[in-house]
């Protein structure tokens, strides 16, 4: 994402903002890492952490459960405010776009073309949301500024000056460039259409320290959800495909996701480019390079690419402005929704028939992948497009186990 696509999602801030105070306010500071209560330690950045409890006292992350008291209080809380909430067993809550209706006891959800899904929605499925915290990072005053500062060097030049700009300390704090309070919006999402699923908030160097996998190998969690994951290790990128490999399930919520390779020091916590996003970087000079680092990799397995630049999209539904999306490169691709999109004139001159941008899914070896296909941050709160990624999680999510 280029310094100039940043834009501000204040009204989405605001509503993640209020739960925090309401939340923070009403809970004790208590961290449960690996299972076990400690006191939160501000320093240490491994956080491997329930959804039930704070991923860290200094983020104001909220406690799940202060968000989802209950099935009646999510939908009060997260959905449609203005609404009539019927009590849970009576009628069945109906959108204010009829595209979804949704059984009160979450037992039930069916479309107007009266498909149904019913049953146990995944009793036991263990879901991991993955933060993006090395993408955070890159944005926080570092590696945009030196693209910005050297966005006209063309291709064989070295540069040795402001490298430390292609250098982040790394946090866990939710920031608004990747996907953080979007993240923090979808747990509500989450823990509405499954109570008791078990949840576990996840970082990039969590990740890339191998937490996918349980000591004998095996995939620790079922479903792993990912936002703006653009920049990543070469282990955690590893480390995602083969958890899909193993049977995995992974859901991508944003667009611009494994465009850049970074490394991680886990001594001084800081994150510094490797190649990717037009440059490279060896520690000692930058240069130009490729702008995204497993583009063919990641078609094969993952089955999109990186795009910006679509004019419009002529199928609607989320009233979504192009931003950055993901264009199906996998002819294996079943696409859920297309959104009919103009592409940019560079694509249609060298691709014929342009390009596709859809939400979609793809087999890959034992598991599956799922990709929105769009930006999801800048309409996480449209209620149209809340109700449509409810009804994606209920299918691919808490339902893996049925």
């Amino acid at each position: 994402m280029s310094q100039a696509e940043l834009r501000p999602r204040l009204f989405l801030i605001l509503v993640i903002v209020g739960l925090v105070i309401v939340s923070y306010s009403s809970l004790a500071c208590t961290v449960v890492i690996f299972g076990q209560s400690s006191t939160p330690n501000p320093g240490n950045l491994t956080s491997k952490v329930h959804a039930s409890s704070f991923v860290n006292s200094s983020t104001m992350i909220p406690n799940a459960s202060s968000l989802t008291g209950s099935a009646l209080s999510i939908t009060n809380s997260m959905r449609n405010s203005n609404a009539t909430i019927p009590l849970p067993g009576k009628m069945p809550y109906i959108s204010d776009n009829n595209r979804y209706i949704f059984s009160q006891n979450k037992s039930e959800i069916s479309t107007p073309s009266n498909n149904s899904h019913t049953g146990e929605f995944g009793e036991g499925v263990k879901i991991a949301v993955v933060m993006p915290t090395f993408t955070a990072a890159a944005y926080n005053n570092a590696f945009y500024v030196f693209y910005t500062k050297y966005e006209n060097v063309s291709h064989g030049i070295n540069i040795t000056k402001d490298l430390n700009l292609l250098s982040s300390r790394v946090t866990n704090e939710p920031s608004d460039s990747a996907s953080g309070f979007s993240m923090l919006y979808l747990l509500g999402n989450l823990k509405w259409t499954r109570p008791s699923s078990d949840i576990t908030f996840l970082t990039d160097q969590d990740v890339d320290a191998g937490a996918l996998f349980r000591e004998n190998g095996s995939n620790a969690f079922d479903v792993i959800i990912l936002g703006h994951q653009e920049y990543v290790t070469e282990k955690e990128y590893d480390s995602i495909k083969q958890f899909v490999g193993d049977g995995g399930t992974m859901i991508i919520l944003d667009g611009n996701v494994f465009y850049a390779q970074v490394k991680y020091d886990r001594n001084t916590h800081n994150v510094t480019l490797v190649k990717g996003h037009s440059w490279a970087f060896n520690g000692k000079s930058a240069w130009r390079s490729v702008s995204e680092r497993w583009q063919n990799e990641t078609a094969q397995w993952v089955g999109s690419n990186y795009i910006s630049g679509i004019a419009k999209f002529s199928n609607n539904p989320f009233q979504y402005l192009p931003h950055e999306e993901q264009y199906l490169t996998n002819p294996n691709d079943v696409i859920l929704l297309d959104y009919n999109a103009t592409s940019p004139a560079a694509f249609i001159s060298n691709m014929s028939g342009g390009v596709i941008v859809a939400t979609y899914e793809l087999n890959y070896l034992k598991g599956k992948v799922i990709a929105l296909g769009l930006y999801s941050d800048d309409i996480m709160t449209n209620g149209s497009f809340d109700r449509y990624l409810d009804s994606l999680l209920l299918q691919y999510a808490v339902r893996t186990r049925d």
